[in-house]
């Protein structure tokens, strides 16, 4: 579904990707894990047209997509569920929900998938009318969760779901990941918890300094020596 080919990004002159190629499936869930600073959260901003390539292509859906702007990329059928959330915290829990369903033109199915998200979200149709800036951090990444889902995405990318969050909440949120997968909407994490990532994802690519450092099944990077060390501190 998703093909990015050899894609570089600068900013300035500092080179936060470098020839980076990765691929995602029609279904399941692929990862992205790495330290700060090697360039997980740009491929993610690349794919969805934030970080202009310098280099290299990103297809999907059989169709070049790294020349068009952000919002042309959302229409395509990307979601981006960014780093840190990006809620609108003086809008309502709804009013930021529907920000999602922006470039959407059929009513009545907003409106179903709409309670398709409270229906996952039971604190959020709680809270519906609530500003969002007066709820918990882990409710508010439902949110940004829940937004992205009203685009009706093809392709869901999430940035850092887990970072500051409670146990139990990084659980749910766990949840949440592999029953979007179960929908059929594939699934690009970026997970500073790596074990977590391993567990969840069906394949996994490890980005050092902006460069592919390792590629392959979840379950056999878990078992690699490397990653063991550098990422899972075993």
């Amino acid at each position: 579904m998703l093909e990015v080919r050899a894609a570089s990004v600068t900013y300035g002159k500092v080179r936060a990707l470098a020839g980076v190629s990765l691929s995602v499936p029609e279904n399941g869930i692929v990862t992205i894990i790495g330290s700060n600073g090697a360039g997980k959260s740009t491929t993610l901003r690349a794919i969805s047209g934030l970080a202009r390539l310098s280099s290299g292509e990103i297809h999907f859906a059989g169709e070049r997509i790294d020349n068009l702007p952000a919002d042309r990329v959302v229409a395509r059928g990307i979601a981006h569920v960014p780093e840190g959330r990006r809620i609108f915290k003086d809008m309502t829990v709804e009013e930021n929900l529907m920000t999602g369903a922006f470039l959407r033109r059929d009513a009545a199915g907003v409106a179903k998938d709409l309670e398709g998200v409270y229906a996952r979200f039971p604190r959020l149709a709680e809270r519906r009318r609530q500003l969002a800036k007066t709820m918990s951090g882990g409710e508010q990444q439902m949110l940004a969760i829940g937004r992205a889902l009203m685009a009706r995405p093809k392709l869901l990318l999430m940035d850092e779901p887990s970072m500051g969050l409670a146990p139990v909440i990084v659980e749910e949120i766990a949840r949440i990941v592999v029953d979007i997968k179960a929908q059929g909407v594939p699934v690009v994490l970026v997970e500073q918890n790596a074990q977590l990532a391993l567990e969840l994802a069906d394949h996994a690519y490890v980005l050092e300094t902006g460069s592919l450092a390792l590629e392959g099944p979840a379950r056999e990077l878990q078992r690699n020596d490397h990653v063991r060390a550098a990422y899972l501190g075993i």
